[in-house]
């Protein structure tokens, strides 16, 4: 896996929105953060179009995007939000430039279709990370840890235990991302390959039969039969029907993980809550899983 290089005070970051709308209002305080940090941030030409409920025409945010892919002087590539969009862009984009001058690309939820695509095709680490919508006064700790991870710095975690929890150590190249996304993506050549790997899911929004639908399509589909192990993010307003499903989404996806062996750690602090810790898709982490805590630690090499 490539690792694109650390950033440093003075480099550019773009902002994009390859998904859903966005307003100036909605970026003013990250944009303000991230130049108080010393950085450059340049705007996608078409950032603040609108079409519906996407941020333009495909085209417009697929001309923001490539030319931030292209652009030798940006070195890491903020969505600014996600919503829905990615797929319907991504097999237009052209990774020459980018993989010649691989850079860092942070996002979550809908861009876990970006992700998937770079670290699959591109073989280039990208980030987890918050984005500058979901970022305000409230949420610093998220932004002050993705500036941590994109300057070079080790990021560690330790976490309260959860009694579903499934006790273990593994080693292993982390992917994922939002499991609606990674549902979407199966079968595409956008598809993830497990084996041998952490997997990483969050979602939200989604009803309790949708989760064990999806979970289920991951294992019929071979991809929990061969993981390292499971990190679960969070799953924040799941719904039901009127006729309950019966269970929660952590029994769920336990349910589903039962035939196999590998360590299952339960309420990781990242997707749609309110702390999103960033993550490098790509690197190397150790997720160990005890009966009193959980850690999730690096061992990556820098770029």
């Amino acid at each position: 896996m490539i690792y694109p290089p650390y950033l440093k005070p003075g480099d550019a970051i773009g902002i994009v929105a390859p998904a859903r709308k966005i307003t100036p209002n909605e970026l003013e305080f990250s944009i303000r953060w991230w130049e108080e940090k010393g950085f450059q941030i340049v705007l996608g030409k078409h950032l603040f179009a609108t079409h519906h409920q996407y941020a333009g025409f495909d085209d417009e945010r697929l001309v923001d995007l490539q030319n931030m892919l292209n652009d030798n002087n940006i070195k890491a590539i903020f969505c600014a939000r996600g919503g829905y969009g990615t797929m319907r862009i991504i097999d237009q984009l052209d990774f020459l430039s980018f993989n010649l001058d691989p850079k860092w690309i942070c996002g979550f939820s809908d861009i876990t279709a970006l992700h998937a695509h770079v670290n699959k095709n591109c073989g280039v680490a990208t980030i987890h990370s918050t984005m500058p919508l979901s970022t305000n006064g409230n949420y610093l700790k998220n932004f002050e840890k993705l500036y941590q991870t994109l300057t070079g710095e080790v990021t560690n975690y330790e976490w309260e235990y959860h009694k579903i929890n499934r006790t273990g150590e593994c080693t292993g190249q982390l992917v994922g991302g939002n499991l609606s996304l990674l549902y979407a993506l199966s079968g595409s050549v956008s598809d993830m390959d497990t084996a041998g790997k952490i997997l990483f899911i969050e979602d939200v929004d989604e009803y309790l039969y949708h989760i064990d639908r999806m979970m289920l399509q991951l294992k019929r589909a071979g991809k929990l039969a061969h993981l390292a192990g499971l990190l679960v993010g969070d799953f924040t307003k799941m719904r039901d029907n009127e006729i309950a499903f019966g269970s929660d989404f952590q029994h769920i996806i336990r349910e589903h993980c039962e035939t196999y062996n590998f360590p299952i750690a339960f309420n990781f602090p990242a997707g749609h809550g309110e702390r999103n810790l960033p993550l490098i898709l790509g690197a190397t982490y150790c997720l160990t899983v005890e009966n009193d805590k959980t850690t999730l630690n690096s061992i990556f090499a820098s770029p």
